[in-house]
């Protein structure tokens, strides 16, 4: 990834508190009124196991408001979680970094949900690449942190800018439904790519728009040539949806015509039990575009708890009091953080 932590930083509503629970605003004011500022030992562990995701942000947040005594633990970006291990401890005063117990829980929570799908289908892939086209199923403001997320769970690729620069790739993507459309034409549409775009972006056939899938693959092979690299199946589900046959077809028609190095992505409702049954059957495909398989994933709940206060352990009931021993946290750096 990009070394530049600066992609990172929290916006100006997380750091002055104003999507913060209320009620963290209102005990900090409190606490000032009083005097009062303890020195705290905060832990956060997940409600289920998963792919922890968010700790850059975690981290960019805590180094602008901790002081550089404070210390914080932590397990790294993308590591594997278990349930209630803990993945974050925080030691610091307490007004510092109380009020963004809300912004760290929900980053964690998101991210990780999010990274965690990723990785479900990813392990369901195998070999075979992963690109992430789901950024269209969430609010824009968040679409980054959820192709973020995605590349961190294992995904070899997303499609908006915001998510590769928050990642430190470049986008993925060619040719929508709508510029075939636009033309009237796929191989239209694939020619004006093909002239118009920079040499070092694949060419990528979108080829169920207008005609046969398998026919309009020969077509745009014979057409580009070498230059194409593939053809993107993404049949709807009014016409049947991609198929482990139609890829098999597509594949047979490709290599009789003499273009067995074009390659087949599949895309359009693709989720681990699609995968797995394109693998079952034995279907050429060569990369998946997968979308709400991972946009739509739940958040893991993610739990945040005083156990120690002034040196003293504490802790509400049902929790024990006192630091929890997890041997994986590292003690984490936040000096590139710092503006």
């Amino acid at each position: 990834m990009n070394a530049d932590k600066s992609r990172f930083a929290p916006s100006q509503a997380t750091l002055s508190g104003y999507n913060s629970d209320i009620y963290f605003p209102r005990s900090r004011q409190i606490l000032e009124a009083e005097g009062i500022d303890p020195i705290v030992v905060m832990e956060v562990f997940p409600g289920k196991p998963g792919i922890l995701c968010g700790m850059e942000e975690v981290k960019s947040l805590l180094a602008r408001v901790l002081p550089e005594n404070a210390e914080v633990w932590g397990l790294e970006e993308g590591a594997p979680m278990d349930a209630k291990e803990i993945v974050l401890r925080i030691r610091g005063p307490y007004q510092a970094f109380g009020i963004y117990e809300t912004a760290l829980l929900g980053i964690l929570a998101h991210e990780s949900g999010w990274a965690t799908a990723a990785r479900r289908i990813v392990e369901a892939a195998g070999d075979i690449p992963v690109l992430h086209f789901g950024a269209r199923h969430v609010h824009p403001d968040v679409s980054a942190r959820l192709e973020y997320a995605a590349m961190v769970g294992g995904c070899a690729g997303c499609a908006t800018q915001a998510g590769a620069d928050l990642y430190g790739i470049s986008a993925s993507g060619t040719i929508p439904h709508a510029l075939a459309l636009c033309f009237g034409d796929t191989l239209e549409a694939v020619k004006a790519f093909d002239r118009h775009m920079p040499p070092d972006l694949k060419r990528i056939a979108l080829v169920d728009t207008f005609r046969d899938e398998a026919e309009e693959s020969v077509r745009a092979a014979r057409e580009m040539g070498d230059r194409l690299w593939g053809v993107r199946l993404d049949t709807p589900a009014e016409r049947g949806r991609v198929t482990p046959d139609l890829v098999k077809e597509v594949r047979a028609r490709l290599d009789q015509a003499g273009f067995p190095n074009v390659k087949i992505v599949v895309s359009g409702g693709v989720d681990a039990d699609r995968i797995q049954l394109f693998r079952e059957e034995g279907a050429p495909v060569d990369s998946y575009g997968i979308g709400s398989a991972i946009s739509g994933a739940p958040p893991i709940d993610f739990t945040a708890d005083l156990k120690e206060v002034d040196g003293k352990p504490l802790a509400k009931r049902g929790r024990i009091p006192g630091i929890t021993h997890n041997p994986r946290l590292e003690l984490l750096d936040l000096s590139p953080y710092r503006e």
